[in-house]
């Protein structure tokens, strides 16, 4: 479980996060939806420990984040596969390369499991025979595939998303959540997606959580979300801001 209790977060004057409270069950799928700028990136950093927060508790598997060592983090991390919003591919090195890298830092594995872990997140990812290509050659949703398959390979419990359906077409974005919903039945990995397309949203999420002037606002299921009578949600998830004017 990830436990988020009281998270605050400033850079100089500008507060991010202010008593952040959350909660991520086991198994489950939370979305966190919020507008541009409002700190969903920075909350999953914190959930990762690339970022400390100034006050309150950061907790997974009971473990607190901000106050693990170095190999401690870094064992932490083995069971977190963190997928960047612009997959973050290594421009000068192949598909295989890409996703063997995490693989390769663990520093105990043969070549040849190193080979079939490489060779089953691509299978999984849909992304087989593409070892020898470069991320040049491939599709942004090609690209945002090979970057999942990175995150899957090291067989973490959590997967963390920045926003991985930004920059997509319709169809392209379908596939994608197709991918994490499968990517949570198959490797029953527990999934926190940061995103702004609430048809994505409501396509994957158990819960979806909103983010707003820096504290957690609603969470619910899709369900609840869609009911909600909270203008600030609903400005958010029907796109008219003018709701929330006035909110507290």
């Amino acid at each position: 479980m990830i436990e988020l209790r009281g998270v605050r977060k400033a850079f100089g004057r500008k507060v991010v996060l202010e008593d952040v409270t959350l909660e991520v069950r086991d198994g489950e799928t939370l979305a966190v939806i919020g507008y541009s700028g409002v700190g969903k990136s920075v909350l999953l950093k914190t959930i990762v420990g690339l970022l400390h927060p100034d006050a309150g508790s950061v907790r997974v598997d009971g473990a607190e984040v901000p106050a693990l060592r170095r190999a401690e983090l870094y064992e932490l991390r083995r069971r977190i596969g963190y997928v960047f919003q612009f997959a973050a591919l290594f421009d000068s090195m192949t598909v295989f390369d890409n996703v063997a890298m995490g693989l390769r830092r663990i520093g105990t594995l043969a070549p040849d499991e190193i080979e079939r872990r490489v060779t089953d997140a691509l299978e999984r990812v849909e992304m087989a025979g593409y070892e020898a290509r470069y991320p040049a050659e491939l599709s942004g949703g090609q690209r945002k595939r090979v970057g999942l398959a990175r995150a899957v390979a090291t067989r973490p419990k959590y997967l963390l998303y920045d926003e991985p359906t930004t920059g997509l077409d319709p169809v392209t974005t379908t596939v994608i959540d197709r991918l994490i919903q499968k990517m949570a039945e198959e490797l029953k990995v527990t999934s926190v997606v940061i995103t702004h397309d609430m048809t994505s949203a409501f396509r994957i999420a158990d819960r979806i959580a909103m983010l707003y002037h820096g504290r957690i606002r609603f969470v619910g299921t899709p369900e609840e979300t869609g009911a909600t009578m909270d203008p600030v949600v609903r400005g958010f998830i029907e796109g008219r801001p003018e709701l929330a004017q006035g909110a507290a």
